[in-house]
């Protein structure tokens, strides 16, 4: 049975989640498992992950509605990566709910060391915003789309921190359209793998409207900061990749712990 504390904590982290997200982009996401399991309370890993699918796949909806209204979005190419995509989810989804929760998370750790390091060593790049999707570059699009969608079907993240440099790599595609063009990925990987989760009942739905709820109101707030913040923006993603960090190894000592 849920009650109004673990309720409310859900909406407390679901505007941490999304007012990190708004403010720092790709990444912001890596924080809704482990807030799931140990600020909420869901002991059970496989539904804090298919919980977490969910309420990230709503809030970068929201957030590419935001990016399309300004024309921020390559339709095609998002689109063409987020096909092959949900098709690397479902499958890493499925893999991931065979694996022991405990061992899950460890590993979930793991991978949020690669991101603080992604994060701290962030930079900009060139590119073009004219970039289109054909014969000459669909192949590594396909290719990048189904091993980004994989990982985050496995660990149930949205994966904006990998699909930014994927659609970057494969399409030239310059920084700033990538982030709103990820979105649509983020979007369709996290739907994939929340059915796949929920297929299984591994989905805690009144939790899941909290931390939504939460999330949207953190990145309006998340958003409106950091565009008066775009001159720190790398200060930014230093700070948030040191809370990562420490979230982190606090995740994998108490993973060797219950091991």
């Amino acid at each position: 049975m849920i009650g109004p504390l673990q309720m409310l904590l859900a909406g407390l982290s679901g505007t941490g989640v999304g007012f990190t997200l708004g403010l720092v982009g790709g990444g912001g996401s890596i924080l809704a498992v482990p807030l799931m399991v140990y600020v909420v309370g869901v002991r059970n890993p496989h539904v804090a992950i298919g919980t977490s699918a969910l309420a990230v796949a709503v809030n970068a909806l929201a957030g590419l509605a935001s990016h399309a209204r300004i024309g921020n979005v390559n339709w095609r190419c998002g689109g063409v990566f987020a096909a092959a995509g949900v098709i690397g989810a479902l499958a890493g989804s499925t893999l991931g709910k065979a694996i022991d929760g405990q061992k899950l998370l460890l590993l979930f750790a793991l991978l949020m060391l690669v991101v603080a390091a992604a994060m701290y060593r962030n930079r900009a790049g060139e590119g073009s915003d004219a970039v289109t999707c054909n014969r000459d570059n669909i192949a590594k699009v396909l290719g990048f789309g189904f091993g980004t969608g994989s990982l985050s079907g496995f660990f149930g993240i949205g994966g904006g921190f990998l699909i930014v440099p994927s659609l970057t790599a494969s399409t030239a595609m310059g920084i700033h359209r990538a982030i709103g063009t990820s979105l649509v990925a983020v979007s369709a990987f996290g739907l994939a793998t929340a059915a796949n989760y929920a297929f299984s009942g591994l989905i805690d739905w009144p939790v899941a409207g909290a931390f939504i709820g939460g999330g949207v109101l953190g990145s309006l707030a998340g958003t409106a900061a950091s565009r008066r913040l775009a001159a720190s923006k790398g200060v930014l993603n230093r700070l948030f990749a040191g809370l990562i960090l420490v979230v982190a190894l606090y995740m994998i000592a108490r993973g060797f712990l219950a091991l």
